[in-house]
């Protein structure tokens, strides 16, 4: 069977073309792939392998499935090679990103839960491990930095209040946030995470750094321990 080319589809739909006229909000994901991996296979023309790739089901269909899927998983699809594995795996990356910068302004108030969570919720809910982050902050409550504490399995993350003063020390921070996923996508905390946070915050208590807050983020669902009455 003769291979399908881009010059075998009509000009104004292809999606270089589309997105020149229309611009790119009228492209389709596929059609927005394309023309970022630019060119086919053998088989394929680039629209039609971007179209496999976003029929991938493992663990996510479509166009989530960026931010999950590694290199050998989309090496499996015929014509992606590990230059093109790459580039589909920093669109992911970049638009975690940009979602997280333009989450995060001066305006923020990392006193308000669900400004944490807007800050949050795109880079942590497709995680498939369980990560813990503190957000270290300054007299004004503004953040000073956000730390990586804490990277376990699927189900569960090791954390020690001693790893977290060390690093809110460092930082000259004089309060903290905690932040972690639950891979499931259910936010509901777990025994350790109130035993955590009932130990961070009578060391922050002696130690004179106040943990404001510890929220759980799901699947576009969260938990904060201190609106639940926890902290």
């Amino acid at each position: 069977m003769e291979r399908i080319t881009m010059k075998h589809i009509p000009a104004q739909e292809r999606p270089y073309e589309k997105c020149l006229t229309d611009g790119p909000e009228a492209l389709s994901d596929a059609e927005l792939l394309s023309i970022i991996i630019r060119t086919g296979s053998r088989e394929d023309n680039s629209l039609a392998l971007s179209q496999k790739i976003l029929a991938l089901n493992y663990p996510k269909e479509g166009i989530l499935g960026l931010l999950h899927l590694s290199i050998p998983e989309l090496m499996a699809v015929k014509g992606i090679g590990r230059v093109k594995g790459a580039q589909l795996m920093c669109i992911g990356e970049l638009s975690r990103r940009i979602w997280k910068r333009s989450a995060l302004s001066e305006a923020v108030s990392f006193h308000n839960p669900l400004e944490i969570v807007n800050y949050f919720m795109e880079d942590m809910r497709h995680k498939e491990q369980e990560q813990v982050f503190i957000l270290l902050l300054n007299t004004k409550g503004a953040l000073i930095k956000e730390v990586l504490i804490s990277q376990g399995t699927v189900n569960a993350s090791v954390v020690s209040p001693r790893e977290i003063f060390i690093e809110a020390a460092r930082y000259h921070a004089v309060s903290l946030v905690l932040v972690h996923n639950h891979p499931s996508g259910d936010p509901s905390p777990s025994k350790e995470d109130i035993s955590l946070t009932r130990r961070v915050k009578e060391a922050g208590e002696l130690m004179g750094i106040r943990l404001l807050d510890h929220i759980i983020i799901g699947d576009n669902s969260y938990i904060s321990l201190k609106e639940r009455g926890i902290l």
